[in-house]
């Protein structure tokens, strides 16, 4: 993100030398350093894994949220119903634009 160690430990709550030993891998961070850092822009995905986060797809919405909960509710063969409906759905949505 461009920053210093210190600028970067004050952004997680933590000194220089915490940053550096985070850094290099001396020490390992805590979840509230971790939350800190990911409001301030930071992949922490990345940071723990090393795969990158995909912040092409947003979180769900309410809506989606809810709409995979009462997929999840139902059995497999209604599972199996709504995925059929939403192709259609999203296939005829498609040819109208």
């Amino acid at each position: 993100m461009g920053e210093s160690q210190e600028a970067f430990g004050a952004i997680g709550g933590v000194a220089r030398n915490a940053q550096h030993n985070y850094e290099k891998g001396v020490r390992l961070p805590d979840v509230g350093y971790l939350a800190a850092i990911a409001a301030a822009g930071a992949d922490v995905q990345y940071i723990v894994t090393g795969l990158r986060s995909d912040s092409s797809c947003p979180a769900p919405s309410g809506e989606e949220l809810d709409l995979l909960n009462h997929y999840r509710s139902c059995t497999a063969s209604d599972r199996d119903h709504l995925l059929a409906v939403g192709q259609a759905l999203a296939h005829f949505s498609n040819r109208r634009e």
